[in-house]
């Protein structure tokens, strides 16, 4: 049985996702490589995927078209590639769920280190959240469970959430009525091996509001401290163990 990471590639240029193709598996990771959308979503049928390296500038559905409609659906880590540099770029594709992202060109090596750190951060921050909180968390007819890394909607459905997103809502839920700062959030929320702009944090519970249905003009769930940072308001209900 293969114990290796699954990588997906998908990129337009065949030469790159050879490169990658090879290079990382040279390095010890299995890799399927897809030149598409249609041709994704194959795989992803198809396979487990630990992780996906996604091309921004594709014909067709563009990267950040696929990587919203991968965050709809599951929690695969995803790393975004484009060739454009502008910081706005790169805070919507964190908006559409991306975990990281690179610039091209890029260095293979650097490629495959992103890789290995989102993977770590990725396992890391479910171990810290199932180790750290009771089996269920409600509030406002919510429900967080963080051993199965779920939100559930007053309605009883499940509600996708990247890993970022999940670590900050634990983050938030577990640490109720307390002022977090952006960098306290950065540590529990994406952890300090990532290269993290200034947006990062703000992003994030801006997706998280939009998910939660708070209004982003007067929100009171995930409420904003002037100066401060933070605070998750609604009151939190604890549980060790599942309802039967």
């Amino acid at each position: 049985m293969d114990t290796q990471p699954h990588i997906l590639v998908v990129d337009d240029h065949r030469e790159i996702r050879e490169l990658v193709q090879r290079f990382l598996v040279e390095h010890g990771l299995r890799v399927s490589v897809a030149a598409n959308g249609v041709e994704m979503n194959k795989l992803l049928a198809g396979a487990a995927v630990d992780l996906v390296v996604l091309d921004l500038m594709m014909p067709g559905d563009d990267g950040l078209t696929l990587c919203r409609k991968i965050r709809a659906t599951s929690e695969i880590p995803v790393i975004m590639l484009t060739a454009m540099g502008e910081e706005t770029d790169r805070i919507v594709g964190l908006e559409m769920g991306a975990d990281d992202y690179l610039a091209k060109p890029f260095n293979p090596r650097e490629l495959l280190a992103r890789i290995k750190s989102v993977l770590r951060r990725t396992d890391g921050a479910h171990n810290r959240a199932v180790r750290e909180a009771p089996e269920r968390l409600s509030f406002l007819g919510w429900t967080l469970l963080p051993g199965a890394r779920e939100l559930i909607d007053p309605d009883n459905t499940l509600v996708p959430l990247s890993t970022a997103e999940f670590s900050l809502l634990t983050a938030f839920v577990t640490r109720q009525g307390r002022v977090l700062s952006r960098d306290q959030l950065l540590d529990l929320a994406r952890g300090r091996d990532t290269r993290a702009f200034d947006r990062a944090i703000d992003t994030l519970v801006s997706r998280l509001r939009r998910k939660l249905g708070d209004d982003p003009r007067n929100p009171q769930i995930i409420k904003t401290v002037r100066g401060g940072g933070y605070l998750f308001a609604p009151a939190v209900e604890h549980a060790d163990a599942p309802v039967a």
